[in-house]
């Protein structure tokens, strides 16, 4: 398994940061998917986000740094909590989901979407399969 979620990040955190914090912390180029899900109508993060890492023996490394993470760059109470990602599990299977996604629609601002890397460099999603 690689994908984990990460719970109780700010809510003014933005994807863009997230993956800021990933490269700061020593993950650059672990990881080939982020995903930060935002609330449209206030503009801001739901407090969670997902993460797939290139192989699962990130994991342990991972979850020792960003469970009881609190050293956000932005003032906050919040302590992050790592866990597996219940709903999906791997890159193929994030893309999948995701790809065909309302977030994914052209009207939909890119700091919004979910995002792909390869070897810490970020890569287009894949077009729409309909």
């Amino acid at each position: 398994r690689t994908t984990l979620m990460m719970r109780n990040l700010p809510n003014n955190y933005t994807r863009d940061m997230l993956v800021q914090l990933l490269d700061r912390e020593g993950f650059a180029g672990s990881y080939d998917f982020v995903y930060l899900p935002v609330d449209f109508a206030r503009g801001c993060g739901l407090g969670y986000a997902f993460v797939n890492l290139v192989d699962a023996s990130l994991v342990t490394k991972f979850k020792c740094c960003f469970d009881a993470f609190s050293n956000w760059k932005l003032r906050t109470t919040k302590v992050c909590q790592v866990t597996f990602s219940d709903r999906d599990q791997g890159l193929k299977a994030n893309i999948k989901r995701y790809r065909n996604s309302p977030v994914m629609h052209p009207s939909v601002s890119d700091e919004f979407k979910p995002c792909l890397f390869s070897d810490g460099v970020r890569v287009p999603f894949p077009a729409p399969g309909r």
